[in-house]
C-alpha cells in the first residue's frame, strides 16, 4: 500500500518510520528549527532510496548561497537520481528534482517557477510552498511570492497540519508588497495556529519596521520567545530585527550589546548571518557610532569569499565588511569578480550582477573612498534595480541609506530629501532614521548649502 505524507500525497518511502521522520523534517524546515539537519539525516539513513529526501537536501544546500554548497548540492542530486533509479518517484517528487536541476544549471527563476507549478498541482504541499517562497525571496520577487501562496491559500484550512506556517509565509508576502495591515493580521493569526512560527513573528517585525513602530517592535519580539527560541541561525536574524528597533530609538548601547552577545555570539560564515552583522555595523557607522574592531572578524571571513559570486545579495554584504575594515585589495577583487560574473551570463544571478551588483559595488567603493558624488550616481544606478539582489525591504535598506548619505555628503540635499520622501511613501510612515536625516537637511540648508562631510 502506498505511503502518504502529512498532506495526504503519496511518497516513495519504504515504511511508516521514514514517513514519520519526513513529516518531522517538514515541520522543522517550516519552523526554522535547528533540528532540521538531524531529521533529514535520519530520513535518509532510514531509507537511502527515498529520492525526494536527497532532492530536498540538494535544495537546502542551494539555499545556503555559497560556492562550496553548490558541489554538495550536485552530489545530493546524483544521490537522488540513483535513488530514483532504484525505487522510482511520483510525479510530484519529480517536480522537486527538476527544480533542483534547473537551479544547478543557473536557472534560479525557472527553479522557483517549477516549485510553484508543483505547488499548483498539489496545493496542500506546504514544503513546495515554503521552498518556492524561499527561492522567490532570494530573487526579490515579492509579487510572485504573494501570488504563489494566494493561489493555494484556500487549500489550507485550520484542520491542515501546516496551516499556521502557510499564514506566516503569506504575512511576509503581504508585508513585502506593501499591505501592512493585512500582513500584521495574517502574522498574528499564524502564531495562534503555530506558536513556533518564527517566520510569522519575523513578518510582523517587518511590519513594525516598515511602519516606523520601533517600540512596538521591541515589545513584540521580547514577549514571544517561544516563537523563535528553537531556531537555527535564523534566531540571529530575529535579534537583528530587535537591534534595528533599538537603533531607530537611538539606543546605541543596546544595539552594540545585542551585536556582541546575540547577533555575533557564534562567528558563523553563513552569508545570512554575515549580512545581519555587516548591515548593522554599516548602519551604526552612518549614525556616527564608533564600532571599534568589530569589522575585523567579518572581513576575515569575507576575504575568502571574493570569488564566490553565487548570490549578489551576499556579495554586497561581503563588500560592506571588506570596506568597513579597509581591506582595499580584497574589496577590489570582489568588485572585479561581480563585474566578471555580470559579463559571463551563465545564469540568472549573473544577470543580477550586471544590472545591480556592479554599480552597487562601484558605488559602495566610491563612498568608502570619499568620492561622494560618484557614489551617489553609482548607487542610484544600483538602487534602481535593488530588489533584484533579493532579500527584504529591511535588508536592502542599508544600501538605500548609504545612497542617501552619499547625496548629503555630496551636497545634493534636494536629492537626499527626495530619496527620503520616497522612502516614507514606500514604508507608509516616517521612522526615526528619516526624521533625523530630514531635520539635518533642514538645518544644513539654513546654515550653508554645499558638500557636507558628516550628517551628525
Amino acid at each position: 500500500m502506498p505511503k502518504t505524507d502529512m498532506f495526504g500525497y503519496e511518497i516513495t518511502v519504504s515504511n511508516e518510520q521514514v514517513a514519520h521522520a519526513w513529516s518531522g523534517l517538514i515541520r522543522a524546515f517550516l519552523s526554522h528549527s535547528d533540528e532540521a539537519p538531524a531529521l533529514l539525516k535520519a530520513t535518509i539513513d532510514a531509507d537511502p532510496d527515498f529520492a525526494l529526501a536527497h532532492t530536498a537536501k540538494g535544495l537546502f544546500f542551494m539555499l545556503a548561497g555559497r560556492a562550496e554548497m553548490v558541489e554538495a548540492a550536485r552530489e545530493a542530486h546524483r544521490d537522488a537520481v540513483n535513488a530514483r533509479g532504484r525505487a522510482g518517484m511520483t510525479a510530484r517528487e519529480a517536480g522537486y528534482l527538476e527544480a533542483l536541476e534547473l537551479w544547478l544549471d543557473g536557472r534560479m527563476r525557472a527553479a522557483a517557477d517549477k516549485l510553484d507549478a508543483t505547488l499548483a498541482a498539489y496545493p496542500r504541499d506546504a514544503l513546495a510552498l515554503k521552498l518556492a517562497h524561499a527561492v522567490y525571496f532570494m530573487l526579490g520577487a515579492a509579487r510572485d511570492m504573494r501570488r504563489s501562496i494566494e493561489a493555494v491559500l484556500s487549500a489550507h484550512d485550520d484542520t491542515m497540519p501546516m496551516t499556521g506556517y502557510v499564514h506566516g509565509c503569506h504575512s511576509f508576502t503581504l508585508e513585502e508588497t506593501g499591505d501592512y495591515r493585512a500582513a500584521e493580521i495574517a502574522g498574528k493569526k499564524a502564531l495562534l495556529l503555530a506558536r513556533d512560527d518564527a517566520w510569522a513573528l519575523h513578518a510582523v517585525a517587518h511590519v513594525y519596521d516598515m511602519t516606523g513602530r520601533a517600540e512596538d517592535g521591541v515589545k513584540w519580539i521580547e514577549k514571544r520567545p517561544e516563537s523563535w527560541a528553537h531556531c537555527n541561525n535564523f534566531r540571529y536574524h530575529v535579534w537583528w530585527h530587535k537591534a534595528l528597533f533599538h537603533l531607530d530609538l537611538g539606543e546605541v548601547d543596546e544595539v552594540l550589546a545585542l551585536y556582541d552577545h546575540e547577533i555575533r555570539s557564534d562567528k558563523t560564515d553563513d552569508y545570512r548571518d554575515i549580512s545581519n552583522a555587516a548591515s548593522l555595523l554599516c548602519r551604526l557607522e552612518l549614525e556616527d557610532v564608533d564600532v571599534g574592531p568589530r569589522w575585523e572578524e567579518l572581513a576575515d571571513m569575507c576575504e575568502r569569499r571574493t570569488d564566490d559570486t553565487c548570490v549578489v545579495f551576499a556579495d554586497m554584504h561581503y563588500l560592506l565588511a571588506l570596506l568597513g575594515d579597509n581591506r582595499e585589495n580584497a574589496a577590489a577583487r570582489l568588485v572585479r569578480s561581480v563585474r566578471a560574473a555580470g559579463k559571463r551570463h551563465r545564469g540568472d544571478m549573473d544577470d543580477v550582477a550586471a544590472t545591480a551588483g556592479a554599480p552597487l559595488g562601484d558605488g559602495l567603493t566610491a563612498f568608502r573612498d570619499g568620492h561622494y558624488d560618484l557614489a551617489y550616481r553609482q548607487l542610484g544606478r544600483g538602487c534602481r534595480s535593488l530588489k533584484l539582489i533579493g532579500g527584504s525591504h529591511a535588508q536592502r535598506d542599508v544600501f538605500e541609506r548609504v545612497h542617501v548619505e552619499a547625496a548629503i555628503r555630496a551636497g545634493r540635499l534636494n536629492e537626499a530629501r527626495s530619496l527620503l520622501h520616497e522612502r516614507v511613501t514606500k514604508r507608509g510612515r516616517e521612522d526615526g532614521y528619516t526624521a533625523r536625516r530630514l531635520a539635518f537637511i533642514d538645518r544644513a540648508e539654513r546654515v550653508s548649502p554645499g558638500p557636507v562631510q558628516a550628517w551628525a
